[in-house]
């Protein structure tokens, strides 16, 4: 059983497959339709058009087989083909003639009803409705930058290419598209802008990653869309956390574990508690982040395999293990820090290049902190490997850079320290 949101129909009780097609293809409800047509109607006429979800039924079922003149002209422009391309049938003696197009029938229609032409320009050559199929097309593209950021991290392309996809997004928000197109495109342009935004955090560039946080919070907001909300709070939770705010991280992250998809969905309430413990960790408070760790976990345990969107692949158990090891460094539990380090690496997918060299990271500190330089040190080398000639992300470069001053505070004259200053000179000098 295949229909429309707030209506249902079997389709092979359908009378008229085609205008249904075509309805699907728009994410139009009966209503919806009833009342573009209505307004088409108004332009045409100077009176709005009395059409209702009940006309649209009839059309859809086959009771009515050749809507009205003026419904056919209205219901043409609307899809941009002809009645019959649209499943109508004309009664018998009344096909119409080859050389009696739409644009032909509208311009005799206004000519012979005396509307005022010269108040309404342009009508019939707006651009195309924007359907489903466009917002497919965009999330495909959108998808690919999510791919792009999991291998590289953020990078001053990827932030261009995210802008220009959200102005691409933006452009289609000017044409004719239905309620549940335009709160799909408004969730498209948020997550683009948050792409930006991200980007921008690994690239350390902190104030520009704000401003395009608030953008993506008020595209986030007209989608009404429950996981782009969420996606909105978790990252400004991060940018917070880069900005070593600890107040504001814990506003975000509560704000992340109260929303409608955390409240909805374990796999969303874990991953705001994650957020959570961060963030009292942040703000000194071992005891609570030990709490909100545990639910998380026990949150995520919960959680069953569902569609979501392409952003939340990173997270899942492994992720859990790589932000565990951060909370328990931060803690001083550098023992459990490395223990969750170790685990977050043997499950983070090869293709999470960054992801996994940030893991490598926190075990390398882990080590360190726990008396081993040589073995650390052998253990950060591995984040250029893993990184394979690409450029390291801001964020690394910081966590790289605390390891390397730890490093020489306590093993400074030793050969593998004095190794490991030139091969991070190399690394620091790649654009």
């Amino acid at each position: 059983m295949l229909g429309f949101p707030g209506h249902s129909y079997v389709w092979c009780m359908t009378g008229n497959p085609h205008l249904a097609a075509r309805m699907e293809h728009a994410g139009l409800t009966q209503d919806e339709l009833a009342d573009r047509l209505n307004k088409r109607i108004g332009e045409l006429t100077g009176q709005p058009g009395k059409l209702t979800d009940r006309h649209v039924r009839n059309w859809l079922t086959g009771r009515t087989r050749w809507p009205q003149g003026r419904q056919r002209l209205v219901l043409e422009e609307e899809f941009g083909t002809s009645a019959e391309e649209l499943g109508f049938t004309p009664p018998a003696g009344r096909a119409r003639a080859p050389s009696e197009d739409p644009v032909r029938r509208r311009n005799f229609m206004l000519s012979t009803t005396g509307s005022a032409v010269a108040a309404v320009p342009g009508v019939g050559q707006q651009r195309r409705s924007v359907g489903m199929t466009d917002v497919a097309r965009a999330s495909a593209s959108m998808n690919q930058l999510v791919e792009a950021d999991d291998r590289q991290g953020g990078h001053t392309s990827l932030a261009t290419a995210a802008l220009e996809g959200r102005a691409k997004v933006l452009e289609l928000q000017q044409r004719n598209a239905s309620e549940r197109v335009r709160r799909a495109l408004y969730a498209l342009a948020a997550e683009f802008t948050t792409i930006a935004a991200w980007s921008y955090i690994d690239l350390r560039d902190l104030d520009a990653a704000q401003r395009y946080l608030h953008e993506s919070t008020t595209f986030a907001g007209l989608s009404q869309d429950p996981p782009t909300g969420m996606r909105v709070w978790i990252n400004m939770a991060m940018l917070a956390y880069q900005r070593q705010n600890g107040h504001e991280q814990l506003a975000a992250a509560q704000a992340a574990v109260a929303s409608q998809a955390a409240r909805r969905d374990p796999f969303f309430g874990s991953m705001g508690r994650v957020r959570l413990a961060l963030a009292h960790s942040c703000l000194g408070d071992p005891r609570a982040a030990k709490r909100a760790l545990g639910a998380a976990q026990e949150t995520l345990l919960k959680a069953v395999e569902d569609e979501r969107p392409r952003w939340t692949a990173f997270y899942g158990p492994a992720e859990l293990h790589h932000l565990a090891a951060i909370i328990h460094n931060r803690n001083g539990q550098y023992a459990e820090a490395e223990a969750m380090a170790h685990r977050a690496l043997a499950k983070i997918p090869a293709e999470f290049q960054r992801n996994r060299a940030l893991a490598t990271c926190q075990l390398a500190l882990a080590q360190l902190r726990q008396g081993e330089p040589e073995q650390a040190t052998n253990t950060a080398t591995t984040v250029f490997r893993i990184m394979d000639g690409a450029p390291l992300p801001g964020r690394m470069r910081t966590l790289i850079g605390d390891f390397h001053r730890d490093l020489f505070r306590l093993a400074p004259s030793t050969t593998y320290a004095r190794n490991w200053a030139d091969r991070m000179r190399d690394e620091w000098s790649r654009a």
